[in-house]
């Protein structure tokens, strides 16, 4: 029969067993990178939004992270290019979710929508036309509206951050074709002198 003691160690010990065990399966995993930075498969990447856009600002740090991509100025001069075919920051909205007993709005469903491609220096697609939708619910008391503003704020804060890094992940799958360089020119074979047979 085992004792107290004994009995304790064993319950800690299972619980340190279970607790590394949460810890690895919680981990998750990141497509071609790690904690979030992607290898990109471009040297040069543009992003076709306004200079002041809040996800701009974030997609570009993201993108100059991962050490291995800078973003240029001109489309032109990049390998890669981010077009925004809707823009999240002007299509962004806010429904009725939910009715309370009175007929008065107990919560909003704020949405969070980009479509985007992305193609090479020559215009050619290389990532079809690709749409990430979010969706978060919010609670509303309108005894607590400046609140329930910062608690939206935060929200679509929250869902920008999701869409960086979806759309990073997206990009770092694609795998632009390499270009076939033609075949180097044959050398000329020297021509070997023919020996007389004594």
């Amino acid at each position: 029969m085992l004792t107290t003691s004994e009995l304790f160690r064993r319950g800690r010990l299972a619980a340190a067993v279970l607790a590394v065990a949460l810890t690895v399966s919680a981990c998750g995993f990141h497509l071609r990178g790690d904690g979030g930075h992607y290898t990109l498969p471009f040297p040069t990447m543009y992003v076709g939004l306004p200079e002041a856009s809040p996800l701009a600002i974030d997609l570009k740090r993201n993108i100059r992270a991962n050490g291995g991509t800078t973003v240029v100025n001109a489309a032109k001069d990049a390998d890669g290019v981010i077009e925004v075919l809707s823009d999240p920051e002007k299509t962004r909205t806010k429904s009725i979710l939910t009715l309370n007993r009175n007929g008065r709005v107990s919560q909003y469903l704020l949405s969070y929508n980009i479509v985007f491609r992305v193609l090479d220096k020559q215009g050619k697609e290389l990532l079809g036309r690709t749409q990430i939708l979010l969706t978060r619910p919010i609670d509303f008391n309108e005894t607590q509206l400046l609140a329930k503003e910062q608690e939206e704020a935060l929200l679509y804060k929250d869902m920008q951050t999701d869409l960086v890094q979806q759309m990073m992940r997206r990009i770092a799958a694609i795998k632009p074709q390499q270009v076939s360089l033609p075949p180097p020119p044959a050398l000329p074979t020297p021509s070997v002198p023919a020996v007389p047979i004594q």
